[in-house]
C-alpha cells in the first residue's frame, strides 16, 4: 500500500448529507489543491466553463485553471456558498470569476450560459462537462424513471447541449473536456444509472472528438477512480462512505486536487496531440 501521509485513508469518520451535499460539512475536508497548485502560465488568456465548479473535482479544476492564466465560468445547481468560495480563490489568483447558477438539464438554459460567457469575453476556449448525478441503488427495482431521467439528462445531455452550443463558438485549439468515470469500464452494481451513463461518455468523447477534429477543437475525457467529494456522502450510505476507495492499489481515496493536472493537461497545449483519449486517474484501479 501507498504510504502517503499526507492524504487522508479509510475509515473516514461516519457522515451522510442529503444531495447535493455541501464541502464543509464533509470530514475530512477535501483537498481542492487551496494550498498547493501552482501555475505555469500554461491558460493565460483562456476563458473556460467548468460545470459542478462549485466543488470537488470542478472546484480543483477552476482553481488550477485561474492559476494557468484562465478566466473561469463556474457553472452550479444552487449550492450558492461553495461556488462563492470557489469565486474567491479564483480572484486571489487574478483572474475573472463569473457564478451562473440553474439546471444544466435545461437545454435552453445550457444555451443561455454559453452565449453569456461570449458575450461577456467574446470568446469560449475550454469547456470543461464535470457536472454528475449520481444515486445508489440496491435492486433495478428501485430505480425510478424520474432518477434515470435525471442521471442521463445531467450526465449526458448536458455535455450535448453545452458542447453543442460551445463548438459553434471555439476556435482551432480549443478543448472540451468530459468527466466520465472508471464506472464506465468497470460498472458497478449499485450504480446502474450512473454507470449507463458513464459509458455513454465515454463513447461520446470518441465520436465528437472525430466529428470536431477538422474545425482545430479537441475532445477528451477524465476518467475519475474514486475521488473524495460531496457527492460520496450524499449518494452513499454512512457504511460505505466511511469505506470508500479503500480497495485502490493506494488505499484510499483520491482528493480532488489529485485530478486537475489532467484536465489542465488536456486543456492545454501540453495535450496538443491528444483527442478522443479517455485519461484513466484511478488509484491504480485498471481500466479494463
Amino acid at each position: 500500500m501507498n504510504n502517503d501521509a499526507r492524504r487522508p485513508k479509510p475509515p473516514y469518520p461516519s457522515q451522510h448529507q442529503e444531495p447535493p451535499g455541501r464541502t464543509k460539512s464533509m470530514k475530512p475536508l477535501p483537498d481542492h489543491g487551496e494550498q498547493t497548485y501552482k501555475g505555469n502560465g500554461r491558460l493565460t488568456g483562456k476563458v473556460a466553463l467548468i460545470t459542478g465548479g462549485d466543488s470537488g473535482i470542478g472546484k480543483a479544476v477552476a482553481i488550477a485553471f485561474a492559476r494557468e492564466g484562465a478566466d473561469v465560468v463556474v457553472s452550479y445547481l444552487n449550492e450558492e456558498d461553495d461556488a462563492q468560495d470557489t469565486a474567491k480563490w479564483i480572484e486571489a489568483a487574478g483572474r475573472k470569476a463569473i457564478l451562473i447558477a440553474g439546471d444544466i438539464k435545461s437545454e435552453q438554459h445550457c444555451t443561455a450560459m454559453v452565449q453569456r460567457i461570449v458575450d461577456e469575453f467574446g470568446r469560449i476556449d475550454v469547456l470543461v462537462n464535470n457536472a454528475a448525478f449520481q444515486r445508489t441503488y440496491a435492486s433495478i427495482a428501485d430505480i425510478t424513471t424520474e432518477d434515470w431521467d435525471d442521471t442521463f439528462r445531467t450526465n449526458v445531455y448536458a455535455p450535448f447541449f453545452l458542447a453543442k452550443a460551445a463548438a459553434a463558438h471555439m476556435k482551432p485549439g480549443s478543448a472540451i473536456i468530459n468527466t466520465t468515470s472508471i464506472q464506465s469500464r468497470q460498472p458497478s452494481p449499485y450504480l446502474l444509472a450512473y454507470a449507463s451513463s458513464k459509458g455513454a461518455i465515454s463513447n461520446f468523447t470518441a465520436g465528437l472528438a472525430e466529428m470536431l477534429a477538422e474545425k482545430g477543437i479537441r475532445v477528451n475525457a477524465v476518467a475519475p477512480g474514486p475521488i473524495w467529494t460531496p457527492l460520496i456522502p450524499s449518494t452513499m450510505s454512512a457504511d460505505k462512505a466511511a469505506k470508500f476507495g479503500e480497495k485502490t492499489l493506494v488505499g484510499r481515496a483520491g482528493q480532488p486536487a489529485e485530478l486537475a493536472g489532467a484536465y489542465v493537461l488536456l486543456a492545454s497545449d501540453l495535450g496538443s496531440f491528444m483527442t478522443g483519449a479517455v485519461v484513466p486517474v484511478t488509484g491504480g484501479e485498471i481500466m479494463i
